[in-house]
């Protein structure tokens, strides 16, 4: 795996694209306010330095700030949305995701209250659906308290390809957690 899209650029966001280039990957941050955006690469400038830049093209950069999902997703191993833990905003995300995205892209998303079974349901790539489950704030929050081996827990579906684990384990391994698996049974 080498290119992660990002699908918000809120703090949990900004923190993900940051440690994500960190550990070598290719970060595509995508967010629908231009001013999120901007603000997130001003930041990120800031940590990183402008070396690891390019307004709106993947290539050559360790981070790059698009405008759609689509451009986000089209070359993506792993596409991880921050948008609110909220059930319409979830599935609406999954949706677009699940369209856009090619069949071996994976996807993850945030939360702590939906199941991960029930929005993968809604794909058709339920084999390749993660959930991360923690609050946006805790996990931003552990850069600050140096996370490093810190345990993640993510869910799965009971259709969770071994391939997907493997990916989104070697990725959290990367970012320098501890990632632990549970299967979500859903309800």
């Amino acid at each position: 795996m080498s290119t992660v899209a990002i699908i918000g650029a809120g703090p949990l966001g900004r923190w993900l694209a940051l440690s994500a280039a960190r550990a070598g990957f290719k970060v595509l941050l995508e967010d629908v306010m231009p001013a999120n955006l901007h603000h997130a690469q001003e930041s990120l400038r800031q940590k990183l330095g402008p070396e690891h830049f390019r307004q709106g093209t993947a290539q050559e950069a360790s981070v790059a700030f698009v405008s759609t999902i689509e451009d986000a997703v089209r070359e993506a191993d792993l596409a991880i949305d921050c948008v609110p833990d909220e059930l319409e905003s979830k599935l609406e995300i999954f949706c677009l995701l699940d369209r856009m995205a090619p069949p071996r892209t994976v996807l993850a998303t945030p939360t702590t209250r939906l199941s991960i079974a029930d929005l993968a349901a809604c794909t058709y790539r339920a084999d390749k659906c993660v959930a991360i489950s923690a609050e946006a704030g805790e996990l931003a929050g552990r850069s600050a308290d140096n996370g490093e081996g810190a345990e993640i827990l993510l869910r799965t579906t009971r259709e969770t390809a071994e391939e997907t684990v493997l990916l989104v384990g070697k990725f959290w391994t990367r970012l320098g957690m501890t990632p632990r698996f549970e299967i979500d049974p859903g309800i």
